[in-house]
């Protein structure tokens, strides 16, 4: 740290003591004063002249101050900085062998204010430096603990106490779980989270689509009090609120979801039709249990502990009494029918009551129904109180709509800144003369433009009915719009278009040749144009089946005489992906043998080369084995083949059936896995076909290896071989078509695996392009017994599959210049 230096003469002698100094200093300025005090008085004239003397004086000495200052005041701050940063310590470091030495003189004050090591060292730090002698410190190396396992919980919203909002409970009994307890759970289980049903007695049959628990007793009491610990113990944890009700009363599911909405998850609250006790002996209500009742989680973790004590004190013959007792006595809490300004709205039903006739408010507020007789009032009401809500949503959507309208006069571009219709997304736009969304026409018997590439096709199925929809919903709204003052009839719809827009849904043009009839009966023919949309609906996510990777795949391969020559490669493919690899899959080749070649095959197998080869791959492949099976048949027929296969595999075999030609590797295998879901999806994949190398690579050499690309190949959406399915799945098909094939016997051959799935199983049949799935060209030979969509579909993959239109234009184009020179 270095040091500032200012030349100064000290007011005293250099090794002067400070107390004589400043003694000799006191005695100066006493001299000095007294000097002036005896000085003689002088005369004016004198006086005058001094004057003047001691202002210049002055005007020096501050013009001196002027320019030192600064300096005498930059000098002090330095040092006051300086001393401020040196940190001062009073521990010394002890030194092997003077360890006592340096504590007594730190005590005796020698190190006191001793400088750290950033300060200026002295003789004796050097001395200290030599005499030092370093220490070894031997390593010890930690023990590290086997780390603790942290434990996660299988979801984010348990980690995070993350509860759903409510909870429905249905008492029910045996004698009415399968009629009003079925109605209760088709009306509101829907419109729930979580819906179960609670009963005493154990059924044999459960309703489908219902969770029931039973209980195994009959008792009214003993029932609710297992009632409440079966939630307690399975429930309490994923719930702030638990709505309990009998069967015998109609929920407005979306009115009581609405209430809890509303309601603070951590109030105590018993909520509901508040009643007097039995007698009336007893203060404080109870809530009636024919309206239901609302508890919160908060309530049932404080009674949870005195639940047992209610079961074994508390007599009662009703449970929704006993329950009440149960809260009043050990929690304090009556039921009210009113919080925080929420009401809890009930309506008492009279015998033989028609809702649609039923005008007291009360009514058409409650939040449940109470008495319903029996399944059909149940529906009715239903009916009812949906049809009010429906009205309650086209009201609120009207003004919003209304809303929008308003806000957008405000805009820039006035009312074309809100789109039509109000509220749904705008037109899509688009970017290039590719994205531009074709729109169909048709008519009320016809559409143009069919699927299959035919100009004209009738107008059948759900496209008739789409139609149809659309052309009374037209007329519907433009009476709507003109009544009374004019009344419309359509006569025949002149022109028809049709577009899906995927950014809104469906839009139509219609064009509508209408008959027009006044107030006073007169009427006139009038063409009319109208815009219609179709919206998309709210995107919901379907919960799927939980699947896994693991399963083994059962890889079935048909081969007839014509397929031989592939079989090479095939297996060359396969097992460089799956046999070398120790994929969980068995290969199975399936030969096909017409009535002649089956006649010879003791002498003249023509699958003799194919067997010698699976016996290669078996001796250089020790684990593996390939399983063969023998068929013959006139017509080859897909569904036959499987009859005899499915009766040689476990129900619970995941089958793939594919072509000889198709290369087969894991990331399709383990996507075939995925999509193939057990009494839920069959998946047939669109493989990737190679063109016909002729063509593709024209005066070219041929690639090792054929990329995705649009000159190499197509997929091949006419071909449905490649199939992925579960054995139980086709078991459960098959026999729904039985008597359909009693009446057809030819139904078994004109059919393949894709139609009888789409038309029998009830099934998802997931249809998607699948880029892992490759096939190499080849020519099929389309059988014409086979029903004529299958030949039809065969006719047109093959023509497709030859090449691309640019390829088989230049050919053509090639050829038109040969024969013109």
């Amino acid at each position: 740290m270095s040091a500032l230096h200012c030349d100064i003469p000290p007011p005293c002698a250099a090794g002067s003591p400070a107390s004589l100094c400043e003694r000799q200093a006191e005695g100066e300025e006493s001299a000095r004063l007294s000097g002036l005090q005896k000085r003689p008085k002088r005369d004016h004239q004198t006086e005058a002249e001094e004057e003047p003397t001691l202002k210049m004086r002055f005007s020096v000495f501050i013009s001196v101050l002027r320019s030192l200052g600064p300096v005498v005041i930059g000098i002090s701050l330095g040092f006051t900085l300086s001393l401020l940063s040196v940190s001062w310590t009073e521990e010394g470091c002890p030194l092997e062998g003077k360890e006592g030495e340096d504590v007594a003189s730190g005590q005796d004050g020698l190190l006191k204010g001793a400088r750290k090591p950033n300060s200026i060292s002295t003789g004796n730090d050097v001395e200290s430096e030599e005499d030092f002698e370093p220490r070894i410190v031997p390593y010890k190396q930690v023990q590290q603990s086997a780390p603790k396992k942290v434990f996660r919980a299988k979801y984010i919203s348990t980690e995070l106490g993350m509860r759903e909002r409510l909870f429905a409970g249905v008492l029910t009994s045996k004698n009415t779980i399968n009629t009003l307890g079925v109605a209760v759970n088709r009306t509101i289980s829907h419109h729930l989270d979580t819906v179960v049903f609670f009963t005493g007695s154990r059924n044999r049959k459960v309703p489908h689509g219902m969770f029931v628990v039973s209980h195994g007793d009959e008792r009214l009491i003993w029932n609710m009090f297992q009632t409440i610990r079966y939630v307690l113990d399975h429930y309490i944890n994923e719930y702030d609120w638990f709505y309990f009700v009998q069967d015998d009363a109609y929920t407005e599911a979306d009115r009581i979801r609405e209430l809890v909405e509303h309601l603070s998850m951590d109030r105590e609250l018993y909520m509901g039709s508040p009643e007097e006790f039995i007698g009336g002996e007893m203060e404080g209500k109870y809530c009636y249990g024919g309206f239901g009742y609302l508890l919160s989680r908060s309530l049932l973790l404080r009674l949870q502990i005195f639940l047992e004590n209610c079961r074994n004190d508390i007599l009662s013959s009703r449970p929704d009494e006993w329950l009440g007792r149960c809260i009043i006595d050990y929690t304090s809490n009556n039921c009210v029918s009113e919080y925080e300004g929420l009401e809890y709205h009930h309506y008492e039903l009279g015998k033989n009551s028609d809702p649609s006739k039923e005008q007291n408010k009360k009514f058409k507020r409650a939040l449940t129904v109470h008495p319903v007789s029996d399944p059909e009032q149940m529906y009715r009401l239903h009916r009812y109180f949906s049809e009010i809500e429906l009205q309650k949503t086209y009201n609120e959507i009207a003004k919003l709509q209304a809303e929008i309208k308003n806000v957008s006069l405000l805009a820039f571009e006035g009312n074309r800144s809100a789109q039509w219709p109000v509220g749904v997304n705008p037109p899509f736009e688009p970017k290039s003369r590719f994205e531009v969304l074709k729109w169909e026409y048709f008519t009320e018997e016809e559409i143009y433009l069919c699927i299959d590439g035919a100009p004209k096709c009738e107008l059948r199925g759900i496209d008739k009915t789409d139609v149809a929809d659309v052309i009374d919903t037209a007329v519907e709204e433009l009476n709507k719009k003109y009544m009374p003052t004019l009344h419309l009839k359509k006569q025949q719809l002149i022109n028809g278009y049709r577009r899906f827009d995927p950014t809104r849904g469906m839009e139509y043009t219609l064009d509508l040749q209408l008959e027009v009839v006044n107030q006073k009966g007169h009427s006139r023919s009038i063409t009319k144009r109208v815009h219609l949309v179709r919206p998309l609906s709210l995107i919901e996510i379907i919960p799927m089946p939980y699947v896994t990777e693991a399963t083994r795949v059962h890889i079935i391969i048909p081969l007839t005489a014509e397929d031989r020559s592939f079989v090479n490669h095939f297996l060359e493919v396969f097992a460089s992906n799956a046999f070398e690899t120790s994929e969980n899959a068995i290969l199975t080749f399936l030969f096909i043998y017409d009535p002649e070649e089956a006649q010879h095959v003791n002498h003249n197998d023509i699958f003799a080369d194919v067997k010698n080869q699976i016996n290669v791959y078996e001796r250089k492949y020790p684990t593996v084995k390939i399983p063969w099976i023998s068929v013959k048949t006139e017509i080859p027929s897909q569904i036959k083949f499987m009859d005899i296969i499915s009766k040689k595999h476990p129900v619970d075999t995941l089958f793939f059936l594919a072509h000889v030609n198709t290369n087969i590797n894991t990331e399709f295998l383990n996507r075939c896995r995925m999509n193939s879901i057990n009494n839920w999806q069959v998946f047939f994949p669109i493989h990737f076909q190679e063109y016909n190398p002729d063509v593709a690579y024209h005066n070219q050499p041929r690639p090792a290896t054929v990329d995705l690309v649009k000159d190499a190949g197509h997929f091949d959406r006419r071909s449905f071989d490649e199939a992925c399915f579960y054995n139980s799945d086709y078991m459960a098909t098959r026999s729904r078509m039985v008597a359909d094939v009693q009446e057809n016997e030819d139904i078994l051959e004109s059919l393949d695996i894709y139609d009888i799935f789409v038309k029998y199983s009830g099934l998802h049949v997931f249809r998607a392009v699948e880029p892992a799935l490759h096939q190499q060209y080849r020519y099929q030979s389309c059988n014409p017994k086979l029903s004529e969509d299958v030949y039809h579909r065969c006719i047109q993959s093959n023509m497709e599959g030859l090449g691309s239109r640019s390829q088989l234009a230049m050919l053509l184009f090639e050829q038109e210049q040969g024969n013109s020179t």
